[in-house]
C-alpha cells in the first residue's frame, strides 16, 4: 500500500496531521450564476472552502474556470446567487456596500498583478493615503507606520519617488505594503507575480512567506507552479468546482492539467465503518485516494491471523503496488471501525495512462512503494510500534535479485539480515560429494541470515532467488538486526526458537 503527503518520500508512514482549521474563512453552499445573451451561466457551483487563520493558499485554475468569481466572493467585489461567505465571524454576504467598503478598510488587503499605485504620489503617500481613506491613525503616525511598512518590503530608500521611477518588482512590493497598511488578517494577491521576472517572482513569495509566519492568511491567485508549491495548500477550481483538496494532496506531482483530468475520471465512494476495500491476494483494479476518515492496513500471517501494519488518512492513498507491480493485492484494506470512509477510485486504464504521462508521478510511487515494502515486512515479523518502526526502517535498501541469483553463499562471514519483500528464494546446502540440496523455500514475508549474526559466524547454506522470478529482499546491518533484536521481543523470541531448531 502507498502513502502520499506533501513532503519528500520518506514520510511513508507519516502520522496524520492535525487538519483542524478555526474556520477564518468559510464558504457554504455558494452558487453564482451570471445572465447572459446566451443565457444563465453557472460560475460557481455549491462551492464549501474552508481557509484556516493563518495559511498560506494557492488558488489556481485555467481560464474560465471560475478562480477569478472565486476571489471576487471573498472580497466582496462581487456577491453570491446563493449561499454564504464567513470571514473572521462576519457575514459578509449580508454586508450592504457602505459597511462592506468600511469592512474591507480594516479587514482586507488587495495586492493587483499591475500593482495600481497611484502614478502622481509617492511611494510614501501611497501608502498614507490608504491609511486616510479608512480613517486609520492620526496624521503623525500614519507616516511612521507607512515607513515602517517600507522598511519591511525592502523599500524604504525608495520612499519619496514616484511609482515610475522604480522597477515593476518594487512597485510591487510597495503594493504588498499599501495592503498591510492597516494591519488586516487577510490579504489576496490576484497573480502577483504575473508581471515579474522569476527571481523577482521569488522575493514577493519569499515576503508571503514572512507575513504568513507572522499570522497573516494569504490567499494568491497564480498559474506559476513553481510558486505553488510554496503554499501550504492549493484550491484548485475547475468548471466553478473545487477539486477535492486531498486528491491535489495527494497528487502533488501532477500539473493542473493532469489534476483537472484526474477529477473527471475518478468516482467517489463510500465504505461503512469496519467494512473492507481491498483484500490480500486479489486483482487489482482500482488505485484509491482517501477523501474522508481513515482506514487500516493488514496483511494476511501464515497462521491465518493478520496484523496491522498501517494507517492511512485523507489524502493518502493506496492500491498503486498492484498497478504497479504483479497485479495482485499485497494487503488487505479495511474502513475504521469509528467511522466511515470516503475515497475517489481511479480504474486501472486511467491510472496507467496517468503513470504512463507524467513521469514524476510514477517516480514518486515508485520510491514510495519501496519505502512501503521495507516498513510492511519488518513490520510483519516483529509488530514494532510505528514510531520506533520508523526510526528502524528510514534508511533501509532493498535490493533485487535476477531467477537463480545468488544472495548469500554457504561459508562466508554474515554481515547482513535480510527479510523478502517480493518473490521467492530457496536454501540450499552444500552436500559431501560436492551437490546441492535445497532444504527450505521461502516467500514474501520470511527472511534469512539471522543465524550467522546471532553468533557471528559463517553462513550455513546458500540463498538464491528461486528460478520462477526476481527476488526482492530489505536488507539490514548488523547493527539494524541487533537494533530489531533488542527492540521486539515478539521477532527476538523467534529467532532464539528458529536457532534453537537448526542446532
Amino acid at each position: 500500500m502507498g502513502l502520499a503527503t506533501s513532503a519528500s518520500p520518506a514520510h511513508t508512514a507519516t502520522p496524520h496531521a492535525d487538519k483542524r482549521r478555526s474556520g477564518f474563512i468559510e464558504l457554504r453552499d455558494l452558487v453564482k450564476v451570471y445572465k447572459t445573451p446566451a443565457g444563465e451561466f453557472t460560475a460557481l457551483k455549491s462551492l464549501n472552502v474552508e481557509v484556516g487563520k493563518g495559511e498560506f493558499i494557492a488558488v489556481i485554475g485555467k481560464s474560465g474556470s471560475g478562480k477569478s468569481t472565486f476571489i471576487n466572493m471573498i472580497t466582496g467585489i462581487d456577491r453570491p446567487t446563493s449561499g454564504e461567505v464567513w470571514i473572521g465571524g462576519t457575514a459578509i454576504h449580508n454586508l450592504n456596500e457602505t459597511q462592506m467598503a468600511k469592512w474591507r478598510g480594516k479587514n482586507l488587503g488587495i495586492v493587483f498583478q499591475f500593482f495600481q499605485l497611484l502614478p502622481t504620489l509617492t511611494l510614501l503617500e501611497n501608502i498614507v493615503l490608504a491609511m486616510e481613506l479608512n480613517g486609520q491613525h492620526d496624521k503623525k503616525t500614519r507616516r511612521e507606520r507607512a515607513m515602517q511598512l517600507l522598511e519591511l518590503v525592502e523599500m524604504a530608500e525608495q520612499a519619496n519617488k514616484l511609482p515610475s521611477a522604480v522597477s515593476g518588482g518594487q512597485q510591487q512590493r510597495v503594493a504588498i505594503a499599501r495592503a498591510l497598511a492597516n494591519d488586516p488578517p487577510l490579504i489576496v494577491a490576484d497573480e502577483p507575480t504575473g508581471s515579474l521576472d522569476s527571481k523577482t517572482a521569488d522575493k514577493i513569495f519569499l515576503l508571503f512567506e514572512k507575513l504568513v509566519a507572522s499570522g497573516k492568511t494569504i490567499l494568491v491567485v497564480t498559474h506559476d507552479n513553481n510558486q505553488v508549491k510554496r503554499a501550504n495548500r492549493t484550491i484548485v477550481i475547475s468548471d466553478g468546482e473545487i477539486v477535492n483538496e486531498y486528491l491535489v494532496q495527494a497528487l502533488a506531482a501532477l500539473t493542473q492539467d493532469q489534476l483537472v483530468e484526474v477529477k473527471r475520471k475518478v468516482k467517489p465512494l463510500i465504505y461503512p465503518a469496519g467494512s473492507t476495500i481491498v483484500r490480500q491476494g486479489e486483482t487489482g483494479d482500482k488505485f484509491y485516494i482517501i477523501t474522508q476518515g481513515q482506514v487500516d492496513v493488514l496483511i494476511d500471517r501464515p497462521d491465518g491471523s493478520q496484523v496491522l501494519v498501517n494507517q492511512l488518512h485523507e489524502g493518502q492513498y493506496f492500491g498503486e503496488m498492484a498497478l504497479l507491480g504483479s497485479g495482485l493485492r499485497t494487503a488487505t484494506v479495511r474502513a475504521s471501525i469509528d467511522s466511515e470512509v470516503g475515497v475517489v477510485a481511479l480504474d486501472s486504464a486511467a491510472f496507467n495512462a496517468l503513470i504512463a504521462e507524467s513521469h514524476s508521478l510514477r517516480d514518486e510511487l515508485s520510491i514510495i512503494i519501496q519505502q512501503r515494502q521495507m516498513i510492511e515486512q519488518v513490520q510483519l515479523i516483529s509488530t514494532i510500534p510505528e514510531g520506533k518502526l520508523l526510526a528502524l526502517t528510514q534508511h533501509l535498501a532493498s535490493e533485487t535479485y535476477a531467477p537463480n541469483a545468488t544472495v548469500i553463499r554457504q561459508g562466508t562471514i554474515g554481515d547482513s539480515f535480510y527479510i523478502i519483500v517480493e518473490g521467492e528464494a530457496d536454501v540450499v546446502q552444500d552436500q559431501p560429494d560436492g551437490s546441492q540440496k535445497v532444504i527450505n523455500h521461502l516467500r514474501r514475508g520470511q527472511y534469512f541470515g539471522e543465524l550467522a549474526l546471532l553468533g557471528n559466524k559463517r553462513r550455513t547454506a546458500s540463498v538464491r532467488a528461486a528460478a520462477s522470478g526476481t527476488l526482492k529482499v530489505v536488507t539490514l546491518s548488523k547493527e539494524e538486526f541487533d537494533t530489531l533484536v533488542q527492540t521486539s521481543d515478539s521477532f527476538r523470541q523467534h529467532v532464539e526458537e528458529v536457532q534453537r531448531t537448526r542446532k
